[in-house]
């Protein structure tokens, strides 16, 4: 591990509480030198929660950022605690011998800001009022998530990222990076993703912002202290859900079996499928923050690099791509991963296309490991080369 650098004022500040051994905290935008985001608006201070693994090396040249998906926070991989039933998000790609080898690369990833996941947020209070923000909490953009990423970077003294790495919303930051800085990187892996929302994908993160908001414990976002919208964020949830999925993986795991032997001619849970999908919904409500829900897919929905916009200046870069979809993915289906790497070939962009055969639907990314590594591993090996 290694010690940031920076002013007084811009290092972590070791009385915040740390929800994991793990987990560290960097803050800056200390007023009166707010961030300016996209929309205008400014926000600071403005606190990035990130975890680490493995060793910079002597250059620092071997540092791979990981970009986490819609409801994914810093901790990609391991254990923050013995007691821990399950491992970081992507903990079988990340570490010692894996796709993504911490005895090689320095591996980081942060919280988005926005989230929930101890980065500055709509549950983080505010430090004019010393309440929750709720939803005085500014609309934040991909490129906002980027540039608070991009102050980390700097903050641990790295010049230049060997790879930017994620799946999903995690794609859509990788392509961001692209675009905002990319001077910064020397490689990009954009994995499920896409250029842009279509409407489909718009239409879909819209009905989950109703089910929350409709939720009258939602309280127009002012819910703080007085519990959440349970209702609303789990019913949002399990629509999400079923677009992860794919119907053949929903076939094989669920079919249409039931929880007893004979329908109960009610409104009841009949289908494995309905328990499976409240439990998804249930489970949700306890680690995710129902604003955080609506300020994410807002900025999902905003997100667009489509045409000249992936390019600074409307010229072209120089970083290699590896550009991964997943032929059972309706949510963000393989097209829109070939029309990245057709909008790369036009501009003579180093890119390699792979469509990995899964039933798995969008949740591929997060499940078919070994077949990733087997991509990913050459992949990094050989920009570390062309770095030497």
């Amino acid at each position: 591990m290694i010690k940031g650098k920076g002013s007084r004022k811009n290092k972590m500040k070791s009385s915040e509480k740390q929800p994991g051994a793990g987990t560290r905290f960097y803050t800056f935008a200390e007023p009166p030198d707010a961030l300016v985001l996209e929309s205008g608006r400014t926000l600071g201070p403005i606190t990035v929660a990130y975890e680490t693994y493995g060793t910079l090396n002597e250059d620092r040249s071997n540092a791979v950022l990981v970009c986490h998906a819609f409801s994914g926070n810093a901790h990609v991989a391991g254990s923050l605690r013995p007691e821990d039933k399950h491992p970081g998000w992507w903990d079988g790609m990340v570490g010692p011998g894996k796709g993504i080898d911490t005895d090689k690369y320095f591996v980081l990833c942060a919280n988005v800001i926005g989230g929930c996941g101890g980065s500055t947020g709509p549950s983080s209070v505010h430090p004019q009022t010393g309440k929750p923000y709720g939803l005085d909490f500014p609309v934040v953009t991909v490129r906002d998530m980027v540039e608070a990423q991009r102050r980390l970077i700097d903050h641990l003294g790295i010049p230049k990222l060997l790879s930017v790495v994620g799946g999903s919303m995690g794609g859509m930051q990788v392509l961001q990076w692209v675009a905002s800085h990319p001077d910064r990187i020397r490689s990009a892996i954009p994995i499920a993703t896409t250029l842009k929302h279509s409407p489909l994908q718009i239409a879909l993160d819209e009905v989950g912002r109703q089910a929350v908001m409709a939720d009258p414990a939602w309280r127009k976002g002012e819910y703080y202290g007085q519990g959440q919208p349970e209702k609303g964020l789990a019913l949002a949830r399990m629509i999400g859900h079923i677009t992860y999925m794919s119907d053949k993986s929903m076939e094989q795991k669920f079919s249409r079996n039931l929880k007893d032997d004979v329908y109960s001619f009610s409104f009841r849970e009949d289908f494995e499928v309905e328990g499976y999908l409240r439990y998804r919904g249930d489970s949700f409500v306890k680690r995710f923050d129902a604003n955080s829900y609506l300020y994410i897919t807002k900025a999902m929905d905003y997100f667009d690099l489509s045409g000249d916009r992936l390019f600074l200046n409307g010229g072209t870069v120089d970083i290699r791509f590896l550009v991964i979809a997943f032929e059972s993915d309706w949510l963000y289906p393989s097209y829109q991963s070939r029309e990245i790497v057709h909008l790369l070939k036009t501009r003579g962009v180093e890119a390699t296309y792979c469509e990995i055969k899964s039933t798995y639907g969008h949740d591929a990314f997060l499940i078919e490991i070994g077949e990733e590594a087997r991509l990913i591993r050459p992949f990094l090996q050989k920009t570390m080369e062309q770095a030497s």
